[in-house]
């Protein structure tokens, strides 16, 4: 069974860089798509990028094209999210989930396999 497991989430200052990962325990993720998602307090949970495993091709919801980068390792068994220029809004709990297929970054249900979440808290 496909399990994600997110880390690098923590407390930054505005306008520093982070670098969250997305680890697949025991499996390859060739053949799925990996989204981020984020949940900010009181708000609903939203997509923030996607990538399909197999062909490293990527999407961005609009708002976050600039700052956000997704990639994946060789083994094709990590998925991380960079972001950078930090700013207090997004302070959030990061959740990876993994779906058969390809990226639907804007579709949250349909995504079948999640991870536990990170919490990324930028403040000064």
């Amino acid at each position: 069974q496909l399990q994600l497991v997110e880390s690098g989430g923590g407390l930054v200052q505005p306008g520093e860089s982070l670098t969250l990962s997305c680890a697949a325990s025991g499996f390859s993720l060739d053949r799925y798509a990996i989204g981020w998602f984020r949940q900010a307090p009181g708000k609903k949970r939203e997509g923030v990028s996607c990538i399909n495993v197999d062909d490293e091709t990527t999407s961005y919801t609009d708002s976050n094209k600039s700052r956000f980068t997704i990639s994946r390792n060789s083994a094709k068994d990590t998925v991380f999210l960079k972001i950078n220029s930090l700013r207090p809004e997004d302070t959030a709990v990061y959740y990876c989930a993994a779906r058969w297929g390809r990226c639907l970054i804007r579709y949250p249900e349909n995504y079948t396999t999640w991870g536990q979440g990170t919490q990324v808290t930028v403040s000064s």
